[in-house]
């Protein structure tokens, strides 16, 4: 039995992205131990994934920290693992392969670097889509991928009947009209407009509410939709998870709660603008699709209540 580890740092949407290609990289060392490097939001998270057996933190302190670099190093030096896995492929984790394995290969520590196809640099390779890339690794690392290609992130639900109970919750639309506020490119302006429209088309047919994260409770006042919290706390990524599955269907802009939708196998649609496509980071699923605009203020509501309303 060898040790085998799985470096996946976040955001939240690459955590769901990254699910098939953890599920592969299990299921193809099926007699060994999994372990996974992360960071401190997705920890219990990851305790819950069937296919990892320790998750391990990175605190991610700046690299010149050398007491913390040289602790986790020894951390990870201690397991003395056979292969590694980057699917954060950043910067930082080429300076973690630096030091634990100067002179690895692809046998040793797989990422986008060391299986980089001949005929591509990484600039080129990185227009690819996320999911592609991932399945391009996991195969010039000798594994073969079933799952990678399409992530299942319903592992990650727990049962929350007692909020939908309190809330009432049956069928309902789920709005995520937030995003990072050094992102606000992603940010469609026009979720009330929406809400209007769904109210009037749909009557009480469905309740229309959101799930605002920690830092969104104060906006989602703005938004004239029910905001679901748990006992005045933003769900819990689990909490969230079910949330979403539990949807008659979802519209959100570009941020980790889509990327949930897409990989839980939900009905719903994204709003892109021109900070990137849905292509690269590899969303669109079979229920769930996306409108791509060159400016999201030029989005009406009117054209994606018709898209609502056409997939719902």
């Amino acid at each position: 039995m060898s040790n085998i580890l799985i470096i996946k740092h976040g955001s939240l949407g690459d955590i769901a992205q990254a699910s098939g290609a953890i599920q592969d990289i299990s299921e193809n060392h099926k007699n060994d131990q999994i372990f996974l490097l992360t960071t401190k939001p997705y920890i219990d998270l990851f305790k819950k994934n069937p296919f990892i057996h320790k998750v391990i933190l990175d605190k991610r302190l700046p690299k010149y920290n050398l007491i913390y670099l040289y602790f986790l190093m020894r951390e990870l030096k201690k397991y003395n693992f056979s292969k590694v896995f980057d699917l954060q492929n950043s910067s930082r984790t080429n300076f973690y392969k630096n030091i634990l394995f100067p002179k690895a290969d692809k046998a040793v520590w797989s990422s986008s670097i060391s299986t980089l196809p001949l005929d591509k640099d990484k600039e080129e390779f990185d227009k690819i889509s996320v999911l592609e890339r991932f399945n391009h690794q996991l195969k010039e690392s000798g594994l073969n991928t079933s799952n990678t290609l399409k992530p299942d992130f319903n592992w990650a639900s727990i049962d929350i009947s007692e909020i939908k109970n309190f809330y009432k919750l049956d069928k309902y639309i789920l709005l995520f009209p937030f995003c990072s506020p050094h992102l606000t490119t992603k940010k469609w302006p026009y979720f009330n407009e929406l809400i209007q429209k769904i109210s009037t088309r749909y009557g009480d047919t469905y309740k229309i509410v959101t799930a605002p994260g920690p830092t969104e409770i104060k906006d989602a006042k703005n938004i004239n939709a029910i905001a679901l919290l748990d006992n005045g706390r933003a769900l819990d990524i689990t909490q969230l998870t079910s949330l979403i599955k539990g949807s008659s269907f979802v519209i959100a802009n570009d941020t980790g709660p889509a990327h949930i939708t897409a990989h839980t196998g939900t009905k719903g649609i994204t709003l892109f603008g021109k900070h990137t496509t849905a292509y690269k980071v590899s969303i669109e699923r079979k229920n769930f699709k996306a409108i791509e605009v060159s400016d999201l203020n030029n989005l009406s509501a009117e054209k994606v209540f018709e898209r609502l309303a056409n997939l719902l």
